[in-house]
């Protein structure tokens, strides 16, 4: 009976010490209930049970610990457990299953490849995996959570598509704050075309984050390098995604999906305990999906915001005139594939939509422009990528979805009739002979401005110099003429004319010194 206490008594305290020294990861048949969690590393993130007041569903979660649960990913969307009666574990095929108190399987996880020693381990990442015991080579995951995402788009995440697989990585909101269950927004990176973000709700799409053109996605000028993460987008043959980096592990920052289509980010402020919001992918009402319709802009600067491209003409006048814009507009000649028709720059712009558009990573400006113009069913073109100037980027559709920018805008060109390419060009030329004239009459102006200022100084300063040659002239002339003709007395005659400076002779005293009566 002793031995059997020993025994029992070490093995709960190795089985202890095991948990403890590994409260990172779930080993084969180890199970995690309601209310038990693991933990990463750092302490950043942990995994569990969660639910909300008010309802009875119960999740598997990946959460913040430190900010109140703020979770960041959601095993069970679909299918919530009634009770907390729910058990997550991992078996030796490397599977983890989460079952409930009838053991009724939740939610499970599928790998297709033989294992040995499988484990679960939550990263300091966030990233939930199952691997080898001995491979912590993420290129050899068996499953990781990063693949599956929910509403949270985390640093390291591939943000895209795997197109040997087909695998897609996207994220769809959650019904509301405190009911994680699959929402109405989802945002996901489309291969169509030349790739671009799309955030729909329902089946509409709400925005669109334009093409990336070598720095950045067109339509989000304020992506660009910071001092919280680094970015970069790939695309090859085998995958395509967005991905961010923190810089520095002060700073915590996610991206989420909310349920009315915004895509923010957030950063956690340690001395207020709450997330600060940091940008936003919809900045004004000009992000909002093709307000203007096609081959119309939007320019939030302007009002109306929206305006037709040059040789193009609202589609519905009255409906224009009344601000619904989504008709767009229409060419004022309908053929452009006549001799004389060529392309007008548009610059400082969000590109338009390139889900029907066509590319090519080696050609120049030059060879897109010719390809473009020999193709009458190329409505635009443009650089694919701004940093070097390669690449080639045709359109053969409407063109839509198009903005101005104030500052890190792209452009593009677009196909005109010879007609409306010779009045764009004369509307151009009667606009910089505008700019011209007026420049001139400003230089004129203000050259006749410091004549009349330095000939009147010139006047004055004559005037000046006239007055003074006169007064010298006075004094050298007359006054001189006059002084000579006064006697002159040595100071012996001068002091026995006065009884040597008597006071009885003194007059008076002036700012010249005493006054004497003489006597001569």
């Amino acid at each position: 009976m002793t031995d059997f206490k020993l025994f029992s008594f070490f093995s709960a305290f190795f089985s202890f010490l095991i948990v403890s020294l590994a409260v990172d990861t779930i080993a084969v048949n180890q199970t995690i209930r309601d209310g038990e969690t693991i933990v990463s590393a750092s302490g950043r993130f942990a995994l569990g049970f969660f639910g909300y007041s008010g309802s009875s569903s119960r999740y598997v979660g990946i959460w913040y610990p430190f900010s109140n649960k703020t979770v960041v990913w959601v095993a069970n969307r679909a299918m919530p457990l009634n009770d907390s009666s729910g058990v997550l574990q991992l078996t030796s095929r490397g599977i983890l299953v989460l079952h409930n108190s009838t053991n009724t399987v939740i939610w499970v996880t599928n790998t297709s490849r033989v294992v040995q020693n499988p484990v679960a381990q939550l990263l300091d990442s966030g990233n939930l995996v199952i691997r080898e015991a001995n491979d912590t080579n993420e290129d050899n995951y068996l499953w990781q959570s990063f693949d599956y995402l929910s509403d949270t788009f985390l640093p390291g995440i591939k943000f895209g598509r795997n197109l040997v697989t087909g695998h897609d990585r996207y994220l769809v909101s959650w019904k509301s704050t405190t009911d994680p269950s699959l929402g109405d927004s989802t945002t996901r990176l489309d291969p169509g075309g030349y790739p671009q973000i799309y955030i729909r709700k329902d089946e509409n799409i709400v925005f669109r984050s334009g093409p990336w053109n070598g720095l950045r996605f067109s339509g989000m000028p304020n992506l660009k390098p910071n001092p919280i993460y680094t970015y970069e987008f790939v695309y090859n043959q085998q995958e395509i995604y967005y991905r961010y980096d923190l810089i520095g592990n002060s700073v915590i920052s996610m991206m989420v999906l909310n349920n009315d289509g915004i895509f923010q980010r957030l950063t956690w402020s340690n001395s207020t305990q709450t997330w600060n919001l940091y940008l936003t992918t919809q900045m004004d009402n000009c992000d909002r999906y093709a307000v203007c319709g096609a081959y119309g802009t939007c320019n939030i600067n302007n009002s109306p915001p929206c305006a037709c491209l040059d040789g193009f003409v609202p589609k519905d006048e009255q409906a224009w005139d009344s601000g619904y814009w989504s008709n767009g507009c229409v060419r004022k000649n309908g053929s452009i594939c006549r001799a004389g028709e060529g392309f007008q720059k548009i610059s400082g712009v969000k590109l338009p939509d390139t889900k029907n558009s066509w590319f090519n990573r080696t050609m120049d400006l030059r060879e897109c422009e010719s390809v473009c113009l020999n193709n009458c069913s190329c409505t635009a073109y443009s650089t694919l990528n701004i940093t070097d100037g390669s690449g080639c980027l045709l359109w053969f559709e409407e063109l839509i979805d198009i903005r101005q920018y104030t500052e890190n805008g792209q452009d593009f060109y677009i196909r005109l009739s010879a007609s409306d390419l010779e009045s764009s060009h004369s509307s151009g030329k009667q606009t910089r002979i505008w700019i011209i004239a007026v420049c001139i009459l400003v230089v004129v102006a203000c050259f006749l401005g410091l004549f009349l200022l330095l000939h009147i100084r010139r006047k004055r300063f004559q005037r000046r110099e006239s007055i003074g040659r006169m007064q010298d002239r006075d004094y050298t002339d007359e006054s001189r003429e006059k002084d000579l003709e006064l006697p002159l007395f040595d100071f012996s005659t001068v002091a026995n004319a006065t009884d040597n400076f008597s006071e009885f002779n003194k007059l008076g005293e002036g700012g010249f010194g005493p006054v004497y009566k003489v006597c001569l």
